[in-house]
């Protein structure tokens, strides 16, 4: 087909539509296109046509060319909100233009001082009709100048004609500014989503909904009455999507910024890190390097009693740090009491006692009883266990400094220091000023260390694995960290900082009403019950998560118990472990999950062999099938519980396992006298959510593992800082696995939680409930906002947004959704 030609509309500086810093252009929700940003005052046509309309707030133009080729000319970001002022428009809705016609004029200054940026996108919104075969390099460009060539790849149609019943419905339109470019992109995105032909009008105008340019042309303003119809399958629930979108508006205004300062332009890979959310939240700071002085541990001992009574002395000043810590309440009491556990470890004390023995100093000594273990769990795939290797390296530093009397006072951060460092031990973040320290920046670390457990508890944002370049950061530098995004921006702009201000404020209002009515019962806004539990690991968890507001343990790991000792736990340690936390629980539910462990674990007991690649080896309910005692042992220490707690299996992947355990389960509960137990599945592999339908039959309920659910789904390694950043549970393919899950489950009437990381993503809860979930377990410092944002939703929207994110192709995509829908 022939291609032909547009030129610029804007005379200024051209770049790709990647730079706009609004994810409906970026993301190219609107279409393919270029940016403008503009040096001049005037908007022209960029080739004949005929003009569609003209925003009610003057700030865009819709264009048709003669060739059908629809095009959105765009000025500036967010310039909806000024409502017109600073713009003057030269033609009417309908005229016909000749290439290079002015249409709109602008006062830069007012668009400067006022609106979010100055790019303006030029974007080809019926990109199935039209793609762009060639475009301007980027760099100058004047008013008539060739932009791109346009060539025809279709007839240009957005929908067609549906068959099925026929339903209407009456939205009014609850956007501030109306519905301009961000929420006709979300109505098109979703329209696209469902069979039926959708069609908006408003008086004698009609649009179709796939078509945003169609939608954008009707003028919908703020308090209009907009009639929506549907035909097809599945019209019902296509009306109530676009009803949904069109009646939830899209939060406030941009708030006005003074006119911008000079920056010095960077390259658009050197401006923004990019890692994994360890604690959520939003922060505006400095860049403080923390630099970590190397611990020396080989000076020559001076005979065994000097350096035991040494040593004795050293874990005494430790211990004292400690306690202090616990007495003090709170998470960090929880990490405190960790640490003192393994301080006084009797085989940690049993070969430093061995190392002194055959004449090594103190801190040698030390550093040989703990250096095993730490190299031992360093090693595990299980990133939350591998973890546990930073508690003991803390301990090995406080210990060793203690010995080398090096105690220095904490560091003296700066005013709203975002901290940047390749790793960051929990003593380190105990001793900071939390007044002063506004966010965390890891190059290496993981999501489930503790601290972040600590950051969370303190609502510090955090990300880690952001890779090497978080160390090449300039002290001083500003920084916005979006932990929720899992990005960090390098000296950003000052209106991204003028936005990301509001944001902070906000949220900080959000928190503080969340926790204000955390303690009662959630149910969405149109009063459907969601459960919004917490996923535990001790007893120090449990009462945390009850503080919280959690409505009982969607997920208790088991692992910790059976870790770092020459047997196993007998039934009776089990059970008094397990009975603590019930009880800290009261009635609350209780979900359990047997022992996830496997070869690549330091349990010395199983005598498993090595494997190249643990996460796909002998793990989960693999080793408890394989090892039938140990997981006898474990289920009649769950089932000794007062009140009878669920029964989760890790890592099922086939119908036969799980019937295995549950022969299991029906002979022992038989024996104990109990009637019929509630035995669950993780998801998480791929295998088990496609064959959830079959699972169902023999089990009661389901628990989504999104963490390892998604590394398995996109074959990225969580625990790989090389490639864990690209890892994002809202990909649509793991959406559609969730979904799959929940049909799967609904065929059995079994209800379906997720417990993973995504039940923590406030991003990800509409979503999830659309797709069938009915309880979510969170890290308990994220279950009060977590609540407070079911309260706000309802099924119906859920459903109609969660259909939308499954037709989108990236994780990018959905976020951008959602956040074209609130």
């Amino acid at each position: 087909m022939t291609p032909f030609a547009l030129v610029a509309p804007l005379a200024g500086w051209l770049g790709p539509l990647d730079e706009a810093p609004d994810a409906v252009f970026a993301e190219r929700l609107m279409g393919d296109g270029v940016a403008i940003d503009p040096t001049a005052t005037t908007l022209h046509a960029p080739c004949a046509g005929t003009i569609i309309a003209v925003s009610p707030t003057r700030h865009a133009v819709t264009f048709r060319t003669d060739a059908g080729a629809e095009l959105l000319l765009h000025v500036g970001i967010d310039t909806v909100a000024l409502h017109g002022a600073g713009f003057t428009v030269h033609v009417a809705d309908g005229a016909r233009v000749a290439a290079g016609d002015v249409l709109l004029g602008f006062d830069l200054d007012v668009l400067a001082a006022r609106a979010t940026s100055l790019l303006s996108p030029i974007v080809v919104t019926n990109s199935d009709a039209f793609v762009i075969t060639a475009r301007r390099e980027a760099g100058a460009v004047a008013v008539g100048a060739w932009l791109m060539d346009l060539t025809p790849c279709g007839d240009g149609a957005v929908s067609s004609i549906a068959e099925g019943p026929t339903t209407s419905r009456r939205a009014i339109v609850a956007a501030v500014h109306g519905i301009h470019a961000r929420p006709a992109a979300a109505i098109a995105t979703a329209a696209r989503g469902f069979a039926a032909t959708i069609e908006l009008s408003l008086a004698d105008r009609r649009a179709d909904a796939r078509s945003s340019v169609a939608v954008m042309t009707l003028g919908l303003t703020h308090g209009a009455a907009v009639d929506i119809v549907a035909t097809g399958v599945d019209a019902e629930a296509a009306a109530a999507a676009i009803t949904a979108l069109i009646e939830r508006g899209e939060g406030p205004a941009a708030p006005e910024r003074p006119a911008p300062t000079p920056t010095v332009p960077m390259p658009v890979e050197d401006d923004m890190l990019r890692g994994v959310c360890a604690a959520p939240g939003l922060a505006i700071g400095v860049a403080y390097q923390l630099a970590t002085a190397v611990i020396m541990a080989d000076a020559p001992g001076e005979g065994i009693a000097v350096e035991t009574a040494r040593l004795a002395a050293a874990i005494a000043t430790v211990r004292a740090r400690l306690s202090g810590h616990v007495a003090s309440g709170g998470t960090v009491a929880t990490i405190a009491e960790a640490h003192l556990d393994l301080l006084d470890d009797p085989a940690v004390s049993a070969a430093a006692g061995a190392a002194l023995a055959r004449g090594a100093s103190a801190a040698a000594a030390w550093r040989a009883a703990l250096g095993p273990a730490i190299a031992a769990l360093a090693g595990i795939a299980d990133a939350r266990i591998a973890g546990r290797a930073d508690d003991l390296r803390d301990l090995e530093a406080q210990v060793i400094t203690a010995l080398q009397k090096t105690d220095a006072p904490p560091p003296e951060l700066p005013e709203n220091a975002i901290l940047c460092a390749a790793d960051l031990l929990p003593s380190q973040l105990m001793a900071l000023d939390p007044s002063r320290l506004n966010g965390i920046v890891l190059a290496n670390g993981g999501p489930t260390s503790h601290v972040a457990i600590i950051a969370a508890a303190m609502n510090v944002p955090m990300i880690v694995a952001a890779g090497k370049g978080v160390l090449e950061i300039a002290p001083g530098t500003p920084l916005i960290l979006d932990a929720d995004a899992a990005t960090l921006s390098i000296r950003p702009a000052e209106a991204a900082t003028t936005a990301a201000s509001a944001r902070v404020e906000q949220r900080g209002h959000a928190r503080a009403s969340a926790r204000a009515a955390a303690a009662a019962d959630c149910c969405m806004a149109d009063g459907t019950r969601i459960e919004v539990f917490a996923n535990l690991g001790s007893l120090a968890d449990a009462d945390t998560a009850v503080a919280a507001g959690a409505e009982g343990c969607g997920l208790l790991r088991t692992e910790l118990l059976f870790l770092d000792r020459a047997t196993p736990p007998d039934v009776a340690e089990q059970t008094r472990h397990y009975q603590g936390i019930a009880d800290a629980l009261g009635n609350r539910p209780l979900i359990v999950r047997t022992l996830d462990i496997g070869g690549d674990k330091p349990a010395p007991y199983l005598a498993l062999p090595p494997e190249e690649n643990p996460a796909l080896g002998l793990r989960g309910i693999r080793v408890g099938l394989a090892r039938p005692q140990m997981l006898e042992d474990q289920l009649r220490a769950i089932l000794a519980v007062r009140p009878l707690p669920r029964i989760l299996l890790p890592m099922i992947a086939s119908v036969a396992e799980l019937v295995a355990v549950r022969a299991v389960v029906d002979a022992l509960a038989d024996e104990l006298g109990l009637g019929r137990v509630e035995l669950g599945v993780m998801i998480e592999t791929p295998a088990a959510a496609v064959t959830a339908d079959l699972l169902a039959t023999y089990a009661d309920f389901f628990a989504i593992g999104t963490n390892d659910l998604a590394q398995y789904t996109l074959a990225m390694d969580r625990g790989n800082p090389a490639v864990a950043s690209g890892i994002d549970a809202l990909h649509p393919a793991i959406l559609r696995l969730i979904a799959q899950t929940c049909d799967g489950a609904a065929r059995h009437a079994r209800p379906v939680g997720v417990c993973g990381g995504l039940a923590s993503d406030l991003a990800a809860s509409a979503i999830l409930i659309g797709l069938g979930v009915t309880e979510l377990s969170a890290v308990p410092a994220m279950v009060p906002e977590i609540k407070a944002m079911v309260r706000t939703l309802t099924r119906e929207a859920c459903t109609a947004l969660a259909h939308a994110a499954l037709a989108c192709d990236s994780a990018a995509a959905v976020r951008a959704l959602v956040a074209a829908s609130r």
